[in-house]
């Protein structure tokens, strides 16, 4: 395995989460998809603002039973693992202190778009995460005017997320809790 990475190789059969277990903490994002080892490039600090911001704000409002948290690994199964931006999990899996989680325990993934990984980011982390039965998937669009928010809810019987609403003034949802979130409080300072 290691010398799949030094070689730029992937191993017989493709990338497990064994083979993930395995690499060295370097800080690195790696992400599985169907045994295909993606690395993203480092976050910039406008989606990094807009984490920790969020972060900040749901760990606020979120109510015991829930857990708020950020870049935590979701292994989907041996094949595929991704690091949501942010993260609402159950306290009692929380209670863990882990560093992965299934994702049975993950209530609410957010991506933040980023330019370098935006067909992921918008099509196939939602996709799957539907796929896995998360229940509610927010994405965070950085546009010129400002942010937009989009939740959506999961659709189980069909396994995909349905729009429920498009934010850019306030986020008013009460799935998986109450929010009344100010876009403008997660919106990072223009520099």
């Amino acid at each position: 395995m290691t010398a799949a990475l030094q070689n730029d190789h992937p191993p017989e059969g493709g990338w497990t989460t064994d083979d993930l277990d395995a690499l060295p903490e370097d800080g690195r994002r790696r992400e599985l998809l169907d045994g295909v080892l993606i690395v993203s490039p480092s976050p910039t600090r406008i989606h990094q603002t807009i984490a920790m911001r969020l972060g900040v704000a749901l760990e606020e409002d979120c109510p015991d039973d829930y857990d708020v948290t950020q870049a935590v690994e979701v292994r989907i199964n041996r094949t595929r693992s991704f690091i949501p931006d942010v993260l609402v999990t159950t306290s009692t899996a929380a209670a863990r202190e882990p560093s992965r989680y299934e994702p049975h325990e993950v209530v609410l993934a957010v991506e933040i778009v980023s330019p370098s990984t935006r067909s992921i980011d918008r099509v196939l982390k939602p996709t799957l995460y539907a796929q896995a039965g998360i229940p509610f998937h927010w994405r965070i669009e950085v546009e010129d005017d400002g942010l937009v928010v989009h939740t959506y809810k999961i659709d189980a019987v069909n396994e995909v997320y349905t729009e429920t609403g498009q934010w850019t003034k306030f986020v008013d949802t009460g799935e998986p809790f109450p929010v009344n979130l100010s876009v403008a409080r997660i919106t990072p300072r223009r520099r």
